[in-house]
């Protein structure tokens, strides 16, 4: 399994571990004394290494190349996806998959940004970075959810919106606004997860939900580290200053209010065991689906204003 620079040495013990294995499987000698002392030394490097993440950590982690996707979490947890195309005025944005689903019986319209796992599939994903016509087919979708009556389900992953010259030309700012403002204004549940990264109004741009769940080493900020770093200190190698000043990481965010819970991931991250936090975020969708069709559709909208006027309010 890929590395990141901090886990090295854990990287290193596991590769060791392996190699130990594979050893007394070919020359069928009982090293398992050995293999034990190694996995308990393997098991407190992680929690050593993992536990207290710094925040610049935790912002590689939400970047790992091997960390679930919304097509992967779509796979994983609703069934019967059926993906719509295209924003009916310029084209078909691959950075962002939108379509109907079932969600343990429960139609829902899914909607989430999409990375690639290589530089081919990146290219083709934009690298997760939506254009204007993405946020429009993300806007038509929902608009269609909310004359069928269908809750809406959305998976934040994105560095930012694309800022290309033709992603400018095309109108990128009001596409982002215009949904800020039709968001807020849906009578259906909207339930947004924040699995990666969750960049400025890239990610804004379809996270304006009812309830807003981050996942444990996923942040959520309105610049990138190295953006702030270029811009503050005028060097992009401040990123890990900058991504401690920004508090971006879950747990800073539920203490500000601006999150409403934060999902654990398992040690080391997502991509250490796929399944178990595609069953933390079903769980935790469902749980928030359930709490927000108890209401009524005033109640649902007074409820969501509420919220977004709390924000950034101090006693």
């Amino acid at each position: 399994m890929a590395g990141l620079d901090f886990e090295k040495p854990i990287v290193e013990l596991e590769k060791k571990i392996q190699e130990l294995k594979t050893f007394m499987a070919e020359k069928k000698i009982d090293l398992s004394s050995e293999v034990k002392k190694l996995d308990d030394k393997l098991e407190s490097l992680k929690k050593d290494t993992y536990v207290n993440l710094s925040p610049w950590q935790r912002v590689q982690i939400a970047r790992h190349p091997l960390r679930p996707y919304t097509l992967d979490y779509i796979s994983m947890i609703m069934t019967d996806f059926v993906e719509l195309h295209g924003d009916r005025l310029f084209s078909d944005d691959k950075a962002m998959i939108c379509g109907l689903a079932k969600l343990d019986k429960r139609k829902v319209m899914v909607i989430g940004h999409q990375k690639g796992r290589d530089t081919k599939e990146n290219l083709k994903r934009n690298f997760g970075c939506a254009h204007p016509e993405g946020y429009r087919k993300a806007l038509r979708l929902m608009q269609m959810a909310e004359e069928f009556d269908i809750p809406v389900v959305v998976f934040i992953d994105t560095p930012g919106a694309y800022p290309g010259i033709g992603a400018e030309e095309r109108g990128q700012s009001h596409a982002i606004a215009l949904n800020l403002r039709e968001m807020m204004s849906f009578t259906v549940p909207i339930v947004a997860v924040v699995i990666g990264e969750g960049g400025s109004g890239g990610a804004l741009g379809v996270g304006v939900a009812d309830r807003l769940a981050v996942l444990e080493n996923s942040y959520y900020s309105v610049i990138s580290p190295e953006g702030c770093a270029a811009i503050l200190w005028k060097d992009g190698a401040k990123a890990p200053k900058a991504a401690e000043v920004l508090k971006l990481t879950a747990p800073d965010l539920l203490k500000m209010g601006l999150i409403d819970e934060v999902v654990s991931e398992p040690l080391g991250g997502a991509h250490r065991d796929v399944k178990k936090t595609a069953s933390s975020v079903k769980e935790t969708v469902l749980r928030m689906l359930k709490e927000l069709e108890s209401l009524d559709k005033k109640e649902l909208l007074e409820s969501r204003y509420k919220k977004f006027r709390a924000m950034g309010v101090t006693a």
